[in-house]
């Protein structure tokens, strides 16, 4: 396996790996990471599909990106997807995978033109005093020293991070600005979490720092993941001859090592209740997704709670990642993950309108009509000052094909279950789905004499609790993480945002689906590059771009420097003057 850039290779079609069709493929999980691997499988490794084994817990396919609507209780959304146009992998595989909606397209072509011709923004990203405009502005309102701290942070090396968390390296001069109430909600970021997992954001995302107060930066699908990016990759294995066991859970898998090989040899399986056995040879591999952020999610109603889940249970992808990990160090430590579920955990909420009523008070604050069909909120509007920090987005109606047309979706979140709101003055983690409705038509400026009565019968609300939401955040080191194919692995690798690829930030799809083309190329010998994960870190001019933005568009030259930098500045000034260098600076605003 290795890395490539640049077109070239990029759309050449790799050779049929030799032997290809005497080997076989078991999956441990369905989710976004194992579907694109299949795919990658079919694709790129030309393996017969009928080779090709998904064992699947649940009754259907997608793992942590549903979206379904439950008999008795309605939609649900667990949570959402963000989307870039640097997902170099994920719009590699996507170009292949036929669109479900339209004949003829891809599910690339289907999501490019949607966003071209609807093209993504907010009008409105902070509220605060009952769904007034906070007036941000689109202004970070860093001070000098905070843009420093930040500066900092993005060029400290990996190694200098480990185990420490974000308060470890920024202090309140971050924490109490435009730039943090942007940054923590639109990534689902504690306080308490990893510096390292920040720092590669800042990295992996700089030519988009100044599109992070509007969102202009995002893209989304037409409907729910589910629908969107689940159903067409399961069509294309299922058209392939793809197998899907699904009801069948993964209790336990066995490792031989010998000679500096480690081999998976048995799986262990619980098959509609019964236990059976896979006994594995060298030309049979295995997929393995450690560990899942909705691991132990609990579903609530709208006269419900949920459930607030935290010890391992057995079956579990963390139970069986730590079984696995136990046989070897290089298989990870799932613990630095799930051992703290207070400083990770958040509730996602879907509120269905069933009339009218609500949606005045959404029009105000997002001056666009949900029901239009077109962007609505253009990413997630954030209640500052909500005891829960509540955010909320209404993406492109309708969200489901079977969702009526005179109704709109939410989704909504909450980053601290453990305090209580300012309406509902209860912990949100004790809140029915009916109760939460209410704390957020409060942050959306309904009056309170109509409240209750609208979260009642105007919405039907349904919470899910998720103690593992943000564990991807976790303070680690290296070796935490598992490699995708660790050292010595002949048969099998580790998939999803648990495992360790270089560069690229968790909690997205597209390190899903890098995980798995890396895993693909890799086991199967396929002679084609991964793409490297995009460089704009190393691209100067987008560098500059976020130096300024940073400092809310004011030039580098103004900031306040003691005698010897103005100095050194002018000198600098001087050498550069007339030359394209000089020209850059200007043409960025650094001077």
């Amino acid at each position: 396996m290795y890395y490539s850039s640049g077109n070239y290779e990029a759309f050449a079609r790799p050779k049929k790996p030799i032997g290809i069709e005497h080997k076989s493929v078991y999956f441990i999980g369905s989710g976004l990471a194992a579907l694109s691997a299949g795919c990658f499988l079919v694709r790129d490794a030309q393996m017969p599909g009928k080779n090709i084994h998904f064992f699947v817990r649940d009754p259907v396919a997608g793992g942590a990106c549903d979206g379904w609507n439950y008999p008795e209780i309605g939609y649900v959304m667990r949570g959402g997807r963000e989307m870039d146009n640097h997902f170099e992998v994920m719009w590699d595989l996507f170009r292949s995978i036929p669109s479900i909606e339209t004949e003829g397209i891809s599910v690339l072509d289907e999501y490019y033109w949607l966003n071209k011709e609807d093209p993504n923004y907010s009008l409105c990203r902070v509220t605060e005093k009952q769904g007034q405009n906070a007036h941000t502005d689109g202004k970070f309102s860093l001070s000098d020293r905070a843009a420093l701290q930040l500066t900092h942070l993005i060029f400290t090396p990996d190694e200098a991070l480990e185990e420490k968390r974000i308060t470890d390296v920024l202090d309140d001069e971050v924490l109490n600005s435009n730039f943090w109430t942007y940054w923590r909600t639109m990534f689902a970021f504690y306080n308490c979490n990893s510096a390292l997992e920040m720092k590669r954001y800042m990295q992996r995302f700089i030519h988009h720092i100044d599109g992070l107060p509007d969102l202009r930066a995002l893209r989304f699908t037409k409907y729910n993941q589910y629908e969107s990016m689940i159903l067409p990759m399961v069509k294309y294995l299922e058209d392939h001859g793809v197998q899907f066991h699904f009801n069948t859970q993964v209790m336990d898998v066995r490792f031989d090592f010998r000679d500096g090989k480690k081999i998976a040899k048995r799986v262990e399986l619980l098959a509609d209740g019964q236990q059976a056995f896979l006994d594995l040879t060298e030309s049979d591999y295995l997929f393995i997704t450690n560990g899942s952020n909705v691991e132990n999610a609990s579903i609530g109603g709208q006269n419900q709670t949920c459930a607030f889940i935290r010890e391992i249970r057995p079956g579990g992808s963390f139970d069986l990642w730590r079984k696995i990990a136990a046989q070897d160090p290089a298989f990870g430590h799932p613990e630095k993950f799930y051992g703290n579920p207070e400083e990770c955990n958040w509730m996602g909420v879907t509120v269905n309108t069933l009339d009218q009523k609500i949606i005045p008070y959404i029009k105000n604050i997002c001056q666009r009509d949900p029901l239009s069909g077109k962007v609505v909120t253009g990413g997630i509007v954030t209640a500052r000052d909500s005891g829960w920090l509540l955010s909320w987005t209404i993406n492109r109606q309708p969200q489901f094909h079977s969702q009526p047309g005179n109704q709109c979706l939410v989704w909504l979140y909450g980053l601290y279950t453990d305090r209580p709101g300012d309406y509902v003055k209860k912990n949100m983690r004790d809140c029915t789905g009916k109760e939460i409705c209410m704390e957020w038509l409060y942050h959306i400026g309904v009056p309170e004499n109509q409240i209750e009565n609208l979260a009642a019968n105007s919405a039907n609300t349904v919470p899910v609790m998720m103690p593992f939401a943000s564990a991807y955040f976790m303070p680690r080191s290296a070796g935490d993480r598992p490699e995708v194919v660790p050292e010595g692995a002949v048969n099998f690798a580790f998939l999803g945002n648990f495992a360790e690829v270089p560069r690229d930030t968790v909690f997205t799809t597209e390190y899903s689906m890098r995980t798995a083309m890396v895993a693909v190329y890799t086991l199967m010998n396929v002679d084609r590059g991964v793409p490297e994960v995009w460089g704009s870190i190393y691209d100067v001019r987008d560098v500059l771009k976020a130096s300024v933005s940073m400092r809310d568009g004011k030039p580098l030259t103004g900031m306040k420097l003691g005698l010897k930098e103005r100095v050194a500045v002018g000198k600098a000034l001087e050498f550069i003057a007339g030359t394209d260098v000089e020209k850059l600076l200007k043409e960025y605003g650094v001077i």
